[in-house]
């Protein structure tokens, strides 16, 4: 069989209010809609083809009679909203409590270990902002060599350094050994590495962050598909997030690197891939960036044709979300949102599949469109997706 299946993540595009969204104080967050609305209606012709404006009212993108794709929008049921849950969740595993976040900083204990395994200080222990964390700090750290570490209302142990400072092979280091410090009670689901260059005033991120994620509690799609035979690629930080366990991915430094690797793969890849495109989350909703998120969604837009047209007879591609940055809200953190549903393909007839229960769904079908059985949180959607052979 020489099926082939791609899951798109497109990082903090989320399309909706999840039901509980007052609960993780995200109420009236919308992603989508509320960008529509700031920008005086979103300009994605290609998307609003393919039914992008029939899963939820969006100006500017209003629903179409003849979709080119199948539509639906999935709920989250994994607790917490960043991206670890949103993708582990997509391959079928379900979180059932939040990972710990630390609204007054970590614990001096921590740090302390963290400290003496590196054998440099520590200064920042705040939340906030990376670009503000660096200009408050950046100062201090050059003249000192400490590592800059911070969080955010996710579950993050952030730590930030310059580049010519402390070495980025150090830096890596370093936070291999905080991910391997972290444990229970204070699993965070990521340690981040945050390097940066530049002079006081005038500092700014590096391409070179790299994400160490805890490993997923339960076997994933992944797993599955590895223990299948199915070759996995991945495109952007997937591997991170899933602590490298069966897929490796190539690294990209902007939305555009990512879409060329993605078109790399669909005209010599097999398998399945599981990409990520990070700057509509890491540019511009952490940074309450209306303008540049738009701009973002319609450069996606734009070279969506170039992806489909490469699409093989026996190809499906899902487009969908890992959760919500609404960069209209007073946040500058992930919110508790619905993410949107595409799938294309030669092979899938175009309609609705409706408010799905989970973004495990994505999951099943990938497994139930490959022939490999998995046994994850979801429930497979491929009968309706199908067209008749």
């Amino acid at each position: 069989m020489n099926r082939r299946a791609l899951i798109l993540v497109l990082d903090g595009v989320g399309i909706g209010a999840a039901p509980d969204a007052a609960s993780y104080g995200d109420a009236g967050s919308d992603t989508l809609g509320n960008i529509a609305h700031a920008v005086g209606g979103l300009a994605l012709p290609n998307l609003q083809r393919a039914g992008l404006g029939n899963i939820a009212p969006l100006a500017g993108c209003p629903p179409t009679a003849t979709p080119t794709a199948v539509w639906g929008q999935l709920e989250p049921r994994s607790a917490g909203k960043d991206s670890t849950a949103g993708h582990w969740e997509l391959a079928g595993v379900v979180l059932e409590k939040p990972f710990p976040t630390y609204p007054r900083g970590f614990p001096a204990d921590v740090l302390a270990e963290f400290s003496r395994h590196t054998g440099r200080p520590v200064i920042g222990n705040v939340v906030g902002s990376g670009t503000q964390v660096t200009a408050d700090f950046g100062a201090e750290h050059e003249q000192t060599g400490a590592w800059i570490v911070y969080t955010s209302a996710d579950s993050v142990f952030q730590v930030a350094a310059h580049e010519g400072t402390i070495p980025l092979a150090e830096l890596y280091a370093g936070c291999e050994a905080a991910r391997a410090l972290l444990v229970a009670p204070h699993d965070v689901s990521r340690v981040i590495a945050r390097p940066f260059v530049g002079s006081p005033g005038a500092y700014e991120r590096t391409p070179n962050r790299r994400d160490f994620s805890i490993a997923p509690p339960a076997d994933t799609l992944l797993d599955a598909l590895a223990a299948a035979g199915v070759p996995r690629h991945g495109v952007g930080k997937v591997d991170d997030l899933f602590a490298g366990r069966a897929i490796r991915s190539v690294h990209t430094t902007s939305n555009s690197e990512g879409i060329a690797q993605i078109r790399d793969w669909l005209a010599s890849g097999s398998g399945f891939l599981f990409a990520n495109l990070v700057d509509f989350d890491q540019l511009y909703g952490h940074r309450n960036d209306v303008a540049g998120f738009h701009g973002a969604l319609r450069d996606f837009d734009a070279a969506l044709p170039g992806l489909l047209e490469l699409l093989r007879d026996d190809d499906v591609l899902f487009i969908t979300a890992d959760h919500g940055n609404d960069p209209t809200t007073a946040s500058t953190d992930h919110a508790r949102e619905c993410v949107p549903l595409l799938a294309f393909g030669r092979a899938v007839r175009p309609g609705s599949v409706g408010r799905r229960a989970g973004f495990g769904d994505v999951g099943a079908t990938v497994a139930d469109w490959l022939g490999v059985p998995f046994p994850g949180r979801g429930t497979s959607f491929l009968g309706p997706l199908e067209r008749p052979a």
